[in-house]
């Protein structure tokens, strides 16, 4: 069952989750408002939730049915879907009303090019650009984190400059090694483990996105603004040496 309101609907996801559609698109008004939905509600769960997981325009929150219908004996004719979601028409409601704490500024060093970076020349021939410029124009910005996904921690930033946007390999790398900064359309992001994957690599850089062993595993989290900044191959070496956590 989909129910839908002010261009907002809300479906289930098997018997356990559903999905909460805010629009369509990538864009920084979607994302604040993706960004207080979740702030609202990990700071005021109901009865049964587990987890609630951001993405570029919707959000899924994965519940305890058998838990829900038990705390709420009083609605035991509606469903576990039912009573969540109108549990988060609440949310919404409050949702221009949240203030959000301050997100953090991250600087991530890279090494960009040659064997760290192989698809850096295919990106500047695709564009007719040199290589240079392809560094300077993915330097330049700062990058919002807008989710987590496809591999733990990794980040997916949105607002790639269009003149070194390009396509995704047609054919995947079985495996691209950790830290990898890549390239997807106006996409770019960081394979915080090695993984196959399809992204054009330009650089790497040397600190860890993912640990673990830590509480909180992943350096990055939705809503965090992250600008690259290129080091030399021996930065690089140098940082790697560095006992650090992430």
């Amino acid at each position: 069952m989909k129910t839908e309101q002010n261009g907002v609907s809300i479906r289930p996801l098997g018997d356990s989750a559903l999905v909460i559609q805010l629009g369509e698109g990538i864009s920084t008004i979607l994302h604040k408002k993706i960004i207080n939905l979740v702030d609202l509600i990990e700071n005021d769960p109901f009865d049964g939730f587990i987890e609630v997981v951001p993405s570029y325009n919707n959000v899924t929150i994965y519940y305890d049915p058998v838990t829900i219908r038990l705390k709420n004996s009083a609605s035991q004719f509606e469903s576990s879907f039912k009573q969540v979601s109108d549990r988060m028409k609440d949310y919404m409601e409050r949702i221009n009303d949240n203030e959000l704490p301050q997100k953090r500024f991250i600087e991530i060093p890279v090494l960009y090019g040659n064997e760290f970076g192989p698809d850096l020349e295919y990106i500047a021939t695709y564009n007719k650009l040199p290589s240079e410029k392809v560094i300077e124009l993915h330097t330049e910005k700062e990058y919002l984190v807008y989710m987590l996904g496809f591999a733990p921690g990794f980040p997916f930033f949105g607002g790639v400059d269009k003149r070194i946007s390009t396509p995704r390999k047609e054919k995947p790398r079985p495996a691209i090694p950790a830290g990898s900064v890549g390239i997807a359309g106006e996409q770019t992001g960081v394979y915080p483990i090695e993984t196959p994957g399809g992204w054009q690599v330009i650089g790497r850089t040397p600190v860890n996105l993912f640990n673990p062993e830590l509480s909180s595993p992943t350096l990055l989290q939705p809503g965090d603004r992250v600008r690259f900044t290129p080091i030399t191959r021996e930065e690089y070496f140098s940082y790697k040496e560095k006992n650090n956590e992430y």
